[in-house]
């Protein structure tokens, strides 16, 4: 995100952090509801976002503008919030969707947050894109780009009604639409990470040939936190083939301490 959006997209977020801080969840899971509506709106009104961010129009007159249409429609949070969003500068139309759909999320992730789910609603996120990752027939049918949203985001929320958060539910939903632009397995990864941060977590995605036991768990958590100074939420993903030991990402950081790596080294090491 350029600074600018950046700038632009805090500048809201501030402002909808403290007209809501007293809110309950359920007012909170409200005013996510409601932004990300607009968002949906947003996505399919192309002409709408060119208004929205038409540089030869002043800030008040955008903001002016999204109040027309939203005022008497949504909660005065909501509507206050996306003027002030509207108001500020962007580069392309196409980053005041991201900046609305990041305010949606924001607001989903404050809401299980202060109902205490938060880390359910991650860890449901990982296992989610973990079931769809090992079934190729829903991975292609969820990940289709040809197929409408909507006929995919009814498909999870059958899938997961009565077994998941409605925050997870809901986040999902967020990634089948394409979360910044993104595909869904990316965009879903983005959501993971972004529910972490929200638990001042990072996340560590850890490749194991077999689980680790609950002393070894504890033992790379830990020392995963003195090295990122902060706590980190581990995912586990098991992969016969590397063998043994184990391979851990985090962000752009790789460390692969498997068997199949060093076999590789030395394969290449013979063949010199």
């Amino acid at each position: 995100m350029a600074t600018v959006n950046r700038e632009s997209y805090a500048a809201a977020a501030e402002k909808l952090a403290a007209d809501t801080r007293q809110a309950t969840a359920a007012q909170l899971a409200t005013t996510a509801d409601e932004i990300l509506s607009v968002a949906r709106l947003l996505r399919g009104e192309l002409r709408l976002r060119r208004a929205l961010t038409d540089p030869s129009r002043g800030g008040g007159d955008r903001a002016d503008l999204i109040r027309s249409i939203l005022a008497g429609k949504l909660g005065a949070v909501t509507v206050d919030a996306l003027a002030t969003l509207v108001s500020a500068r962007f580069s392309r139309p196409s980053e005041l969707l991201d900046a609305v759909e990041r305010l949606g999320v924001d607001m989903v992730l404050a809401a299980a947050d202060k109902a205490g789910t938060i880390a359910e609603v991650e860890d449901e996120l990982f296992r989610f894109g973990q079931i769809v990752g090992g079934d190729a027939e829903l991975a292609v049918t969820l990940s289709d780009p040809g197929a409408p949203a909507e006929r995919r985001v009814k498909l999870a929320r059958d899938l997961l009604e009565g077994k998941a958060q409605a925050a997870t539910i809901q986040l999902i939903a967020v990634a089948l639409e394409g979360f910044g632009g993104r595909n869904f397995e990316t965009s879903l990864i983005r959501l993971v990470e972004l529910t972490s941060a929200k638990r001042d977590r990072e996340v560590a995605y850890v490749t194991v040939a077999k689980l680790l036991g609950d002393a070894e768990e504890q033992r790379l958590a830990a020392k995963l936190a003195d090295i990122y100074g902060r706590q980190v939420s581990l995912k586990f993903e098991l992969d016969p083939s590397i063998i043994g030991g184990l391979s851990v990402r985090v962000g752009s950081d790789l460390y692969d301490g498997t068997i199949l790596r060093r076999l590789n080294e030395a394969r290449q090491a013979f063949a010199k």
